[in-house]
């Protein structure tokens, strides 16, 4: 209804969401990115991410107190005179050792690689940390390397070198271009081999891996990038050589190498929160915010574009919850379902109403104003009236001497048993008989005459015009078939419009003018084809006639002209000398227009409504039943 435009419509439909029949309501594009962006806005603003050094250092910290316990009772003489003297001399080396450890978490863990710890709690916490640094490493490849890097011996340690080995091999030949049915047997060999290095969910091509693997160093690079100059040198200190095998590392930057290629793009995130998070959590987290940043950029993508397939509903189930992929789901099918109701139709690239769909939208329109009525208690019609011809209605009434003998044969039988009692025969008599009412109805030619100006769209009145002139066409159509009816919409020129065009009706916001006179004449031609029943036009405007017809071509005028006021009441003469009656609903009032209103009505004989957008539907709508109803008789 706003813009004519099925795709436009369907986009804002996919942007705000729907309600649905059942209750409730489905979630649009808008709501879904909002969502995101709440959820990545609460992740920022919770999140410590300095406080990651501050985990390991004081993890360090910890096991090096536990480590100089131990070492300060070796010193203080714990055990036999043999082993304590052999054990006091480690332990004065071993804290030799410790005093002489750098300041830095970094240089901390290096020296400690090859240190000899004394406390069996201390060395255990040690390994522990060393792996979390391993599988913060290993994350930066790899999705899930639990299965790759925890409590690596030695041979695990070779294993994994071979693995890089043959997935560096495996790249080379990708970048070679092998053929990709040989390239898959490769990878097929390397799974088969290596799958179980993995997790639960392992890559089911090349191209799944190299994507996952893309991802894993862009968040990687993220976190670098949202670290300070300072912690970022610390981290890369900290991975550098984790592993403790040159060969290793050695395959590690040929995958580093090798995957640059990709260019995987990388963002900085300000974390402004207070709460702590280790390496392994962040690295998580840095994920999560990537995948945040790329369901954003789907949905986003999606809204402009009007194609759901865009977003990836796996990993919105992931982020959100069931309900927001259910919503993408129920809006995907939306279209499908306007089909199959008959509703839309395609029509090459895009879709288009239906006859039925432009139905649906005047039916709609007029149940609208309806309602509205209805709170009002002005109800949905005028009152019948009563009268001995006509159509006939399904109330009674008194037969009385004149009126049309429609016999109401049910209720005449009963008011002749409720006097007389329940016998047979039963006898009528003239006070028995019960009639069906009837009323008149008019048959009625109109035309309706809507300003498509710009100032119409700019007070916001055109909408409320559109949406009346669909529910007249509705009324009409439906409930008095007999009636004839005309749109005209008019701006510098008048046009007809017809009924499957309403719902894409527009404004001229490219013209100038609102030319009543050309609008007046086209509605007296057509209006002229019809010899029986009642002619009236309805006008809907918002000012006063500022374009007129010389020669065939509008002239233009702001402020009206004398000329331009002379031809519309020409116009105006002409169509009272036809008996066309011209009610006109202006949704504007100032000192001129009403003058020109009133002068309008003493040619003519008509009336004249100052109303407002939202009532111009209600006046309308009661004023064209009311005119419809004749009273004849009691």
């Amino acid at each position: 209804m706003d813009y004519g435009d099925l795709r436009w419509a369907m986009r804002n439909l996919l942007s705000r969401g729907m309600n649905i029949p059942q209750g409730g309501h489905r979630q649009g594009l808008r709501d879904i990115l909002k969502r995101l962006r709440d959820q990545k806005r609460e992740h920022l603003d919770r999140f410590n991410l300095s406080s990651v050094f501050k985990e390991i250092e004081k993890e360090l910290d910890e096991i090096l107190d536990l480590e100089r316990g131990t070492i300060d009772e070796w010193l203080e003489g714990k055990g036999d005179e043999v082993t304590g003297d052999v054990m006091q001399r480690a332990a004065a080396e071993n804290k030799e050792r410790l005093d002489d450890l750098p300041d830095n978490a970094a240089g901390k863990m290096q020296e400690l690689e090859n240190y000899e710890f004394m406390n069996p709690e201390a060395q255990r916490r040690y390994i522990e940390l060393l792996n979390q640094l391993r599988r913060a490493m290993g994350q930066t490849f790899f999705d899930d390397i639990e299965n790759m890097v925890n409590n690596m011996s030695k041979g695990d340690i070779d294993r994994m070198k071979d693995m890089l080995k043959s997935l560096n091999d495996l790249l080379s030949k990708k970048a070679k271009g092998v053929d990709p049915d040989v390239l898959d047997s490769y990878f097929k060999e390397f799974m088969d081999k290596y799958g179980d290095m993995f997790g639960d969910n392992p890559p089911q091509s090349l191209e799944d891996l190299v994507e996952q693997m893309r991802q894993q160093m862009a968040a990687a690079q993220s976190l670098m990038d949202s670290l300070t100059p300072d912690q970022r040198q610390q981290l890369q200190s900290l991975f550098a050589d984790r592993f403790g095998d040159p060969e290793l590392e050695n395959e590690l930057q040929r995958l580093a190498q090798s995957m640059s290629a990709h260019n995987p793009r990388s963002s900085r995130y300000r974390f402004s929160g207070r709460e702590d998070i280790n390496l392994e959590a962040a690295m998580r987290l840095m994920k999560e915010m990537r995948s945040l940043d790329e369901l954003i950029n789907q949905v986003q993508a999606a809204e402009r574009s009007n194609d759901l397939e865009r977003i990836d509903q796996d990993l919105l189930k992931e982020l959100l919850d069931d309900e927001a992929a259910e919503s993408i789901d129920d809006l995907k099918k939306l279209l499908e379902a306007l089909e199959k109701a008959g509703y839309i139709r395609p029509e090459g690239d895009r879709w288009e109403l239906t006859p039925r769909g432009s139905r649906m939208i005047g039916l709609k329109a007029l149940g609208e104003i309806y309602a509205r009525l209805k709170r009002q208690s002005l109800g949905n019609h005028a009152l019948p009236e009563e009268g001995r011809f006509g159509e006939r209605l399904e109330q009674t009434k008194a037969y009385e001497f004149g009126d049309p003998f429609h016999l109401h044969m049910p209720r005449t039988i009963r008011n002749a048993i409720d006097r007389d009692g329940p016998r047979t025969p039963v006898r009528l008599k003239h006070d028995d008989f019960e009639i069906y009412r009837s009323e008149l109805i008019t048959s009625t030619a109109t035309a309706m005459l809507v300003d498509l100006s710009w100032s119409m769209a700019l007070r916001g009145s055109f909408q409320a015009a559109k949406k009346v002139a669909l529910a007249l066409h509705n009324l009409i159509t439906s409930q008095y078939p007999k009636d004839s009816f005309h749109v005209i919409g008019f701006a510098a020129y008048a046009k007809e419009l017809k009924a499957h065009d309403l719902p894409f009706l527009q404004w001229d916001e490219y013209v100038l003018g609102t030319n009543m006179q050309h609008a007046l004449l086209l509605a007296e031609r057509l209006l002229a084809k019809h010899n029986a029943g009642t002619k009236q036009i309805i006008m809907i405007s918002d000012g006063e006639p500022t374009a007129h017809l010389e020669n065939g071509r509008a002239r233009f005028a702001y402020p009206p002209t004398p000329e331009t006021y002379r031809a519309t009441l020409r116009a105006v003469k002409h169509c009272t000398q036809r008996s066309i009656a011209i009610n006109t609903f202006m949704l504007d009032v100032d000192y001129h227009l009403k003058a020109f209103m009133d002068a309008i009505a003493r040619i003519n004989g008509g009336r004249v409504f100052f109303t407002s957008p939202d009532k111009l539907g209600e006046y309308i709508l009661v004023d064209y039943v009311q005119g419809k109803r004749k009273k004849l008789a009691r």
